[in-house]
């Protein structure tokens, strides 16, 4: 990355800040996010609340239905929002000089770039699932 799109912040840590480049703004994407997967959660637990003893049929057609597969892909897309952003501050506040020495900004480069790689799995993975073939697409 260019120097363009580095910063340094207060902890000496010089690296491309979470999402959005500035942390006021990567802050009100971790609350959005967090409130787009705790309504998501409600509606799930709602369904089962709702629904007592659900058979596979009731659980697939609820899933597979237009709102609920665009709802899950909104909460798919929170969820990796939100561990980018989460990930992200725990790794720089952390894994910095001042604990681990001079190791530690390449360590925090190994492990950020793990979770980049993890959560472009899990993204595309769970755009799959809702977006794919359907549930089919679970078992790998």
């Amino acid at each position: 990355m260019g120097d363009v799109l580095m910063i340094k912040n207060d902890s000496g840590i010089k690296s491309a800040t979470g999402l959005t480049g500035s942390g006021s703004r990567d802050w009100i994407i971790q609350r959005i996010s967090a409130v787009v997967l705790a309504v998501y959660s409600v509606v799930l637990l709602g369904f089962f609340l709702t629904h007592g003893d659900v058979t596979y049929l009731e659980w697939s057609s609820f899933m597979t239905s237009l709102p609920m597969r665009l709802f899950s892909l909104v909460a798919v897309l929170a969820l990796a929002g939100h561990a980018w952003v989460g990930m992200w501050t725990v790794f720089t506040d952390y894994i910095t000089t001042g604990k681990l020495g001079s190791s530690a900004a390449g360590l925090r480069l190994v492990l950020q770039s793990l979770m980049i790689i993890a959560i472009l799995v899990f993204l595309f993975w769970g755009i799959m699932i809702f977006w794919g073939t359907g549930f089919g697409v679970v078992a790998v």
